[in-house]
């Protein structure tokens, strides 16, 4: 299959640092970068095809991303090392130091990603799986496997299955595809899905999901979700979210000395009088009578 990706994207303040290395396969385009980012920069990108990025070094600290129109006030979270972005998802850098960086850069189409999963997997899984946007930090055996695609994209020496096949194993071991039997036939989440929906919760400065964002996260459908997720949790899934901003309200109660009412600017209620409400429901005292009785034992 002939491919070459279409990409929507603009960038201020990173600059390229040498020639840009790239290999089509069948359906895969594979592009290697190394490039300067400055204190500052910027970066859009948009592509109707799949995608992932596998950085050579650990950006987290200096690079933010986020999905939601650029909003890095509330809706932002560290660039992991690897990263999967189904089609049709944008996405918003800021780097807040300058540094140098590498990164491979592999563009599917989605009907070549669709025929790779299919036959092993189903074609309903490898849909859900194509949807699913995944951000991993420990990348170990993908960065070998990375390693060895930019060598063949830099000094082509091998028949291009070589490089297909390389890919094919990056894309299932990074890509969440779902198990066999993942229909939730008893109802209920798996830790998995729990641990999965926390941690992008956890990623979030103001712990704010919409039930259709908490169901994505999962892969299923938002009514499915609500239905399962209560029978899981025993609470609904803004109740439970609610719990988790109040948890969060406490950590910074106890860790840092900010005021009530910027806690609750920061966690998103309208005003310190909503976070006080909210926190006396679920805490039994008020924010600043819990912070003074924690921090006098």
């Amino acid at each position: 299959m002939n491919f070459w990706h279409s990409m929507v994207w603009h960038t201020e303040g990173i600059q390229v640092m040498a020639p840009v290395k790239w290999r089509q396969f069948d359906g895969l385009v594979s592009v290697f970068w190394e490039a300067e980012s400055q204190s500052g920069a910027k970066g859009y990108y948009l592509s109707d095809d799949p995608r992932i990025m596998i950085f050579f070094s650990d950006v987290s600290s200096q690079i933010r991303m986020s999905n939601r129109d650029g909003d890095f006030l509330q809706y932002y979270r560290p660039l992991t090392r690897a990263i999967y972005v189904p089609p049709g998802m944008p996405m918003w850098t800021t780097s807040s130091a300058t540094h140098r960086f590498s990164h491979l850069n592999v563009h599917m189409h989605k009907d070549r990603l669709l025929k790779y999963l299919s036959p092993s997997i189903g074609t309903s899984a490898a849909m859900t799986a194509l949807r699913r946007p995944v951000e991993v930090q420990d990348t170990l055996a993908i960065e070998t496997l990375a390693r060895l695609v930019v060598d063949e994209v830099s000094k082509p020496s091998k028949h291009p299955l070589y490089g297909e096949n390389l890919v094919g194993s990056i894309v299932t071991g990074l890509l969440d595809i779902p198990q066999k039997g993942h229909e939730q036939t008893n109802g209920r989440l798996t830790q998995a899905q729990m641990n999965k929906l926390i941690a992008r919760l956890d990623r979030l400065t103001d712990c704010r999901l919409t039930v259709a964002e908490m169901a994505e996260t999962v892969g299923l459908s938002e009514s499915w979700f609500s239905n399962v997720f209560k029978q899981t949790t025993g609470k609904t899934p803004l109740q439970w979210q609610l719990g988790k901003r109040i948890d969060h309200a406490k950590t910074l109660l106890l860790e840092s000395h900010l005021a009530v009412a910027d806690i609750a600017a920061q966690l998103g209620f309208s005003d310190q009088a909503h976070l006080t409400k909210v926190f006396r429901q679920i805490a039994g005292s008020t924010p600043a009578a819990w912070r003074r009785m924690q921090r006098s034992c």
